[in-house]
């Protein structure tokens, strides 16, 4: 799930609400342009937490992720890491470099083992030629991608710490999760503490403090290494609080 702001009409926003993270947003036409890009392409597999790439080197390619997860970091001049995006099966990744010739902008991680197709730029550049429609297709993903960006810059000014905790984990719980009965979401997924981080933009140890605050009240436990989501109207209660 995502977090839009609403604005009360002065510029500032008032609550954020609930839309689709990854919701389907092209069909038609535009699913054929992609898989005009793809089609033939190579395969490449990756284990959990391979790099996909990182920031800086050259971009000489772009992927879609066919099975798996995959996390879009940058990292400060500290070393401190920051998710800007999970991304799930469907994701196309590295089509920025391939646009603006430019280096990679973000280094990219998988979560899980991960297939993934890959189009070479020489590829990206003859397919480009012959099916141009693949451009507007882009262009509309990553105007998409900008504005859930921009989202994320105004959970992460506007939110308390809680709350950007319980975007997280909603958010994982919406492109990861899986039905645990009675209202409860299971995300069998190796995430830990660090990647919640990461994604909420808070210090580790403020996770640890509320995530246990949270498994003695039962809004959220872990067992097995996976994160159970167990009382969700609670979880979003926390984000408008």
């Amino acid at each position: 799930m995502q977090f839009a702001s609403q604005n009360t009409g002065r510029g500032r926003p008032s609550k954020f609400v609930l839309t689709p993270l990854l919701a389907p947003l092209f069909a038609g036409a535009a699913l054929e342009a992609e898989e005009a890009l793809f089609a033939g392409a190579a395969r490449r597999q990756l284990e959990a937490e391979e790099a996909l790439f990182v920031v800086g080197e050259p971009g000489d390619g772009c992927y879609r992720l066919e099975k798996g997860l995959l996390k879009i970091v940058i990292t400060s001049l500290l070393g401190k890491d920051r998710i800007l995006a999970i991304l799930g099966p469907g994701a196309i990744v590295g089509e920025l470099a391939m646009i603006d010739k430019g280096p990679r902008s973000a280094s990219v991680f998988a979560l899980k083992r991960c297939d993934l197709s890959f189009i070479s730029r020489a590829g990206f550049k003859d397919r480009t030629t012959r099916h141009p429609e693949i451009y507007q297709h882009l262009m509309n993903m990553l105007a998409a991608r900008l504005r859930q960006t921009d989202e994320s810059m105004a959970a992460s000014s506007f939110l308390t710490v809680r709350a950007r905790l319980a975007r997280a984990l909603l958010q994982l719980g919406e492109l990861a999760g899986e039905d645990a009965g009675a209202g409860r979401v299971v995300i069998r997924h190796g995430i830990g503490q660090s990647d919640l981080a990461a994604m909420a933009g808070v210090a580790r140890e403020n996770v640890s403090r509320v995530m246990s605050d949270w498994e003695r009240r039962k809004v959220v436990t872990r067992s097995s290494g996976y994160y159970y989501l167990i009382d969700i109207p609670t979880l979003k209660r926390n984000i408008n609080s």
